[in-house]
C-alpha cells in the first residue's frame, strides 16, 4: 500500500551516484525532468496520468488500475530485457 507516499523532488539526489535512472513521465503530453547526477544507465517509460481521467468514479478508479497493471507489465519487461543479465 503506498497510499501514504509523496514524491519527492529529484534534486535531493542529484549528488549521489546511480547505476539506473528510469524516468515514467508521459512524454507525450509533458517534459520529463533531467536528472543531472552521476548515471550509468537511462531509461524512459512512459505512462498516461491516471488523475487526468474523466468519467465516473468507477471509470476513473479502472483507470488507475489500468495503469498500475501496465506499469507492472512494463518494469518486469525491462527487468527481463535490459537490467537482468
Amino acid at each position: 500500500d503506498i497510499s501514504n507516499h509523496t514524491p519527492q523532488n529529484v534534486d535531493k539526489y542529484i549528488k549521489e551516484e546511480w547505476d539506473y535512472v528510469i524516468t515514467v513521465c508521459d512524454s507525450a503530453k509533458e517534459t520529463c525532468p533531467v536528472f543531472l547526477g552521476k548515471v550509468k544507465h537511462r531509461f524512459h517509460i512512459g505512462f498516461e496520468d491516471p488523475s487526468e481521467a474523466k468519467g465516473t468514479p468507477e471509470f476513473i478508479m479502472s483507470e488507475f488500475y489500468r495503469i498500475r497493471d501496465e506499469i507492472k507489465l512494463r518494469f518486469q519487461d525491462l527487468y527481463n530485457d535490459k537490467l537482468f543479465l
